[in-house]
């Protein structure tokens, strides 16, 4: 096949889990537009479709599974042509997804997601071409915003976190080239950066001895254009003083942390391998709470972990009613092979772990609905993310809120621009979307 006839093939992706492993799929989706394939946006209109798979917990896993399922479908019944499966999934599962999986025509580990024009190439028989050099991405959010990965793995070790053997240690992409590409994101249309890592606060210590994160967004403040910069993933004993302040000190970044603690027994903190004991832990969320009440803090936590006794659960329940963070997000322990937590003993039960789920849950949806009423009739600054046709709203974010995280915003309003920052009264919430009203 020649290079022409392989490039009038359409291609596809789909996309699950997080936003790091979102920004890997784009990158590599550049690499398929600059080969001159055409990207579309449903797989039964493509010949090729990628799945970039997540391969966290069993949930990803299976979500994964069925993505996969359906593509083989779509290529016995002809509409499709090639599959290829990326991410996480082929990393952790490699045999085995080759032996199960038979339609798939190709599963790339992490270290190959650079050849993907040249897997491409290989499974249509095509002459090999030279890739053009250079940094770029497909964005697949909202053109308003993009997600900036300036890590990659993790060294914290955990002791329930499958990442490290996934995606290896911590490493930082060095500065000049993260500037270059979030200026390249920014003219191309983005008003807000978002950086990811599996701990942005750990940015640069392997690169350069000591952490960097707040030299790193000095310097992405200072790009034309950019109107808000925000952190995801900051790992607790990492949030200090120092960054607190810079943080409110500088405009442009949201005053808005995600802070993951998991836990707050010290005897489950101790097991988990966090780093931050109990008071430790308190003290910190007590700090934030006093000296920076106009942060949002939203935060994750594991529930029925191994060993995790009542006493440990109703400990958990009477934090949040105590720090009564603006979002939590809680997930029941998932027992993953290769972990440490895998081999341990006393592991909760399925049944228990589902009812202290539905119980933190509960105690957390009346922290929020207490915040609500603070919140309802608030004047906001939003920033327009797009038009959806079939609610006739524009759909936005604020510094509140991280978008593809936490709630929605409708606004209600005319000719709005994506990009654009509006002032917005919020009017109602109706559950999963805040509802707001342009001024």
């Amino acid at each position: 096949m020649t290079k022409d006839e392989l490039t009038k093939k359409k291609v596809s992706a789909i996309s699950l889990g997080c936003d790091k492993n979102r920004v890997d799929l784009e990158k590599m989706l550049f690499k398929i537009k600059e080969k001159g394939f055409e990207i579309v946006a449903s797989p039964e209109e493509a010949n090729i479709v990628i799945v970039n798979t997540c391969a966290f917990i069993l949930p990803a896993k299976k979500e994964a599974i069925d993505s996969i399922i359906e593509m083989e479908f779509l290529k016995r019944k002809g509409i499709i042509e090639k599959i290829i499966v990326t991410g996480c999934f082929p990393e952790r599962n490699f045999d085995e997804l080759k032996e199960n999986f038979s339609d798939v025509d190709a599963f790339l580990r992490l270290r190959d997601n650079d050849r993907i024009t040249e897997i491409i190439e290989n499974l249509y028989g095509a002459e090999k071409t030279k890739l053009k050099q250079g940094i770029g991405r497909v964005v697949t959010t909202p053109a308003s915003y993009a997600f900036l990965k300036i890590a990659d793995g993790c060294s914290n070790a955990c002791s329930y976190c499958i990442i490290p053997r996934i995606r290896g240690r911590f490493r930082s992409t060095k500065m000049e080239q993260l500037v270059d590409e979030a200026e390249l994101l920014v003219k191309n249309g983005a008003k807000e950066i978002i950086l990811v890592a599996q701990d942005v606060s750990r940015y640069g210590e392997d690169l350069y001895g000591e952490s960097k994160l707040i030299e790193l967004c000095k310097k992405l403040v200072k790009i034309k254009g950019l109107k808000w910069l925000r952190l995801h993933y900051l790992y607790p004993e990492n949030v200090t003083t120092e960054l607190l302040d810079y943080m409110r000190s500088e405009e442009k970044i949201c005053n808005y942390l995600d802070i993951p603690l998991q836990h707050i027994d010290e005897d489950i903190l101790k097991s988990m391998r966090r780093r931050l004991n109990e008071n430790e832990t308190r003290d910190l969320m007590k700090k934030i709470k006093k000296d920076y009440s106009d942060f949002v803090i939203r935060t994750t936590f594991i529930v029925g972990y191994p060993g995790e006794s009542i006493k440990a659960n109703t400990k958990l329940c009477k934090f949040l009613t105590e720090i009564k963070f603006d979002y939590a997000g809680f997930f029941p322990y998932f027992r993953e092979e290769n972990t440490a937590s895998y081999f341990m003993k006393n592991q909760v039960s399925q049944w228990r772990k589902i009812l202290r789920v539905k119980r933190v849950k509960k105690i957390q949806e009346k922290v929020f609905n207490n915040k609500l009423k603070s919140i309802i009739g608030q004047e906001v600054e939003a920033m327009v993310d797009g038009f959806d046709s079939l609610t006739g709203y524009y759909f936005g974010h604020t510094q509140q809120l991280s978008p593809n995280t936490d709630f929605g915003l409708n606004i209600e309003g005319e000719n709005l621009v994506v990009g654009e920052i509006v002032k917005v009264k919020i009017v109602d919430f109706d559950g999963n979307n805040f509802g707001g009203v342009k001024l």
